[in-house]
């Protein structure tokens, strides 16, 4: 039997253990399902036993635990592949926007529903069935590479003890490459390869001026007034072209590669729609001189989230402001550094600080971008398994958001592919997340091939 005949024979029985573990609500957010993350630990640890790994088990990590497996392949000298993914899923609410309870998965119109299908249980499942699917084809006992997983439990709410748990497994760890199934695809007959993550650094600074509110008809005009500081702090964060004003900011930016910036242009971006998927936003805006897809996957950004001082409730209070504050959030590309960012803001700040404020800068955790060249044997290997399973060309995408991927690269040392079948209408993180299941089927198969081609890269 080839490896599609397999998937397609076995995928009544993948769905179904897919909604066994869907059914678990592991919500690592919520310290009152802390048990169920476990649970659904427990749950892929035993799944993976009976899928033939003969590794498969419970990692704990000082927080909440994730799962290994490994298949060593029948040859010593094949590449090792790492497969990261993640089992916690996010919070369900509001609840009474789903269509039917998230945790009580159900199969409609080609899709399966429940929290935890597409981001990230569906795609981690499908890789037990790529395995199994490519033993089947080629009647060996063992993959042509050596597989092994890693599921965390906590890439929802942080990831926070991930980076000590890679550290002091790495001798455990250590691969040639590292497979991430935790991302989309651009459409479902558009296949595409993620190449890249933004990373991102949120800050906060408070400008602090009088020890008190004062009256602002017998002070105002005469002092510093915080919020007018602030004001202006923030509008200076970026210049008439839309660049990020910051010193040094763009002195590391990776500049995009021309077969990069062509392939990125191929993808059939249509402006009316995506402005509606941006909740019917009025217009296009950024950094001139590049396309919406380039600004939001490969230039860096600085947003203000929030911003707030002085009296906001109801009728007038006629004060100069005791402080002001703002939260912000930048969104790095590849090989830029979160400290330094960090740094330039520092200073940024300190310079636009008039006499008689003080600022204050608080620098929350930051997750640093991730890239992956086009042209490196590892994605390439990953292309022409993806092709295999869809039949046609695949192109290239990065994306906006963030996860560990930076610190798989760095503390593993080895170069990142990102293989997954995701779709932005599974709506994660939102009410009625789910997953095309012939799109998982895809991915089981494109997971089958992946093992070959790999071997075949001869990746070491």
């Amino acid at each position: 039997m080839d490896v599609r005949g397999y998937v397609e024979a076995n995928a009544r029985e993948f769905i179904d253990d897919l909604k066994q573990w869907l059914a678990i609500p592991s919500i690592s957010a919520d310290p009152d399902r802390h048990g169920d993350v476990g649970h659904s630990a427990a749950w892929l640890a035993s799944h993976l036993r009976g899928a033939g790994f003969p590794v498969a088990q419970v990692l704990e990590t000082g927080g909440l635990p994730a799962v290994y497996a490994e298949w060593p392949s029948g040859n010593p000298a094949a590449p090792v592949v790492l497969v990261y993914g993640h089992h916690d899923v996010q919070p369900a609410e509001p609840l009474a926007e789903w269509d039917s309870p998230p945790f009580e998965p159900v199969e409609r119109d080609g899709r399966l529903l429940g929290r935890g299908a597409s981001d990230d249980k569906g795609q981690v499942l499908l890789h037990s069935l790529g395995v199994r699917a490519a033993l089947a084809a080629s009647g060996a006992a063992a993959p042509p590479v050596t597989i092994k997983l890693l599921v965390e439990g906590e890439e929802e709410s942080g990831s926070e003890h991930f980076a000590d748990l890679l550290r002091r497994e790495r001798e455990r760890l250590a691969c040639d490459v590292i497979v991430i199934s935790d991302t989309t695809m651009w459409a479902a007959d558009v296949p595409s390869m993620c190449t890249g993550m933004r990373g991102l650094l949120p800050v906060e600074v408070t400008l602090t001026g009088p020890v008190r509110d004062l009256h602002s008809g017998s002070f105002g005009g005469g002092v510093p007034n915080p919020v007018h500081a602030m004001a202006s702090l923030l509008a200076g964060l970026h210049d008439d072209q839309g660049r990020v004003t910051l010193p040094r900011y763009y002195d590391r930016v990776l500049p995009l590669s021309s077969p990069e910036r062509e392939l990125l242009a191929r993808l059939p971006f249509d402006e009316k729609s995506w402005l509606a998927d941006a909740g019917h936003s009025g217009a296009l805006y950024g950094e001139q001189g590049f396309s919406t897809l380039e600004r939001i996957w490969t230039r860096p950004t600085a947003e203000v989230n929030g911003m707030w001082g002085g009296h906001t409730g109801p009728g007038s209070k006629t004060i100069v402001p005791q402080a002001a504050h703002a939260k912000i959030s930048f969104r790095l590309v590849a090989d830029q550094d979160p400290a330094d960012v960090a740094a330039a803001f520092r200073e940024y700040v300190a310079a636009h600080t008039p006499d008689g404020l003080e600022a204050a800068v608080t620098v929350q955790p930051a997750v640093r971008p991730c890239h992956s060249p086009i042209d490196s044997p590892a994605v390439q290997a990953g292309r022409r398994a993806l092709q295999r399973a869809f039949g046609r060309e695949v192109l290239f995408t990065k994306e906006g958001g963030s996860g560990p991927e930076a610190d798989l690269a760095e503390i593993l040392d080895a170069p990142l592919v990102f293989i997954a079948v995701g779709l932005d209408a599974d709506q994660i993180h939102a009410p009625n997340e789910s997953m095309d299941i012939t799109l998982l089927q895809r991915g089981a198969e494109a997971s089958a091939y992946l093992w070959d081609e790999l071997a075949a890269a001869g990746i070491k």
